[in-house]
């Protein structure tokens, strides 16, 4: 059975297309320049000036990439040049034409502008001089022509520098978003190991139990915390890996954060009101990491002895308060640094259209509290009785 390798053809870029470029013109003077030795008329000088001039202006365009001005400025003297010894209106000019617009197209609007200037100003000293070959009308065509291709020069500069900043402001958004990824995965953990590794210890000699209790919460918290660090880093780094099979982080799993944060020595009651409903993936993680992220201050900084995470589900948004009666992230001991978690939480809710806003309680403790609109949210879901 025989094969057939099907090829797709691919016109030529970079300097392949200015090779082809310049070999094509190269073609077209040839043909006019050899009508032209047919004809007769012309001296033998005139004539054999011209080749170099064709040549040089041709070849010039392998190097505009490196050198775009100077080879702009180059074809177009030359390009001039060839004309005042040639009386044939060839297609040497879409050399200059194409330099042109390259420098256009990099922003160099000065020496396009001055090139342009400068090949109409010799049109018109052509005309100026009684050449009956050039015109008024030539030169008013050319000059269209060369304002015409300056704008799509400076045209195509401002698409890709619109494509580029659009590229930069997206890699700033990603990588924003893996930040904060990452620093709720990691910074929750390690707030709950560092807490129930100091539990463990106080009560290694006095209650062997519940201190091998805790050891055990952070051999689990440890390896949940390597399973989602392990997937964030998969995705940077596009790897063939098997997908993780735990279900993805949402208020699924928040009997999970009620679990660990009990092991720590922190009570958490879940009140829940209203009719719940699946939630969207955005809405769905934004309110397990901000609800992770306030038991974690909780945790580490608030010495609060009861901690309350109320949802409340209505049509349009979801309302969520994390509310502990403790002192707060204020009385937070002197060196141990500013942290992002706040932050990270005000911009998790900003990104979905809500709001969060975090501070001291009136009867006392610290509240988190965040509204995070549905958006394309489903309908509500029957809850079954557990």
């Amino acid at each position: 059975m025989s094969s057939f390798v099907q090829t797709r053809f691919r016109p030529p870029f970079g300097r392949r297309l200015d090779a082809a470029l310049a070999a094509g013109v190269f073609v077209l003077v040839a043909i006019a320049e050899g009508q032209r030795l047919s004809r007769g008329g012309d001296s033998v000088p005139s004539l054999l000036a011209s080749w170099p001039l064709i040549t040089a202006v041709c070849g010039a365009l392998l190097f505009r990439r490196r050198y775009p001005v100077a080879v702009g400025w180059f074809t177009v003297s030359a390009t001039g040049a060839y004309y005042l010894l040639s009386d044939i209106d060839g297609p040497l000019v879409v050399v200059p034409i194409v330099a042109l617009y390259a420098i256009a197209a990099q922003g160099r609007m000065r020496a396009a502008i001055a090139m342009a200037a400068a090949m109409v100003a010799g049109m018109s000293a052509d005309t100026l001089a009684g050449s009956g070959d050039v015109n008024g009308t030539a030169v008013f065509m050319l000059t269209g022509w060369l304002v015409a291709v300056v704008a799509l020069g400076s045209v195509r500069h401002g698409r890709v520098a619109y494509a580029e900043e659009q590229a930069r402001l997206r890699a700033t958004e990603e990588r924003l978003r893996i930040a904060r990824e990452v620093h709720d995965v990691v910074g929750h953990t390690i707030s709950l190991i560092n807490v129930q590794a100091g539990a463990a210890l106080h009560r290694l000699k006095k209650d062997p139990a519940q201190a091998e209790a805790a050891l055990g919460a952070i051999k689990s918290s440890s390896r949940e915390t390597l399973r989602e660090l392990r997937a964030t880093l998969g995705v940077l780094r596009q790897v063939d890996e098997e997908a993780p099979t735990a279900p993805a982080p949402g208020l699924a799993r928040a009997n999970e954060l009620v679990a660990s944060a009990k092991l720590a020595g922190l009570p958490v009651r879940i009140d829940r009101t209203g009719p719940e409903r699946p939630l969207p993936a955005p809405v769905d993680l934004a309110a397990y990491r901000i609800v992770q992220e306030s038991l974690t201050n909780a945790a580490r900084h608030s010495g609060a002895g009861r901690v309350t995470v109320r949802l409340a589900y209505t049509d349009g948004e979801l309302a969520l308060a994390v509310e502990d009666d403790g002192r707060g992230p204020a009385a937070r001991p002197a060196g141990t640094g500013g942290g992002s978690g706040i932050a990270g939480m005000t911009e998790r809710a900003r990104a979905l259209g809500g709001e969060l806003t975090a501070g001291p309680r009136p009867g006392g403790g610290f509240a988190v509290r965040a509204r995070l609109p549905y958006g394309i949210a489903g309908e509500p879901m029957k809850r079954s009785d557990r």
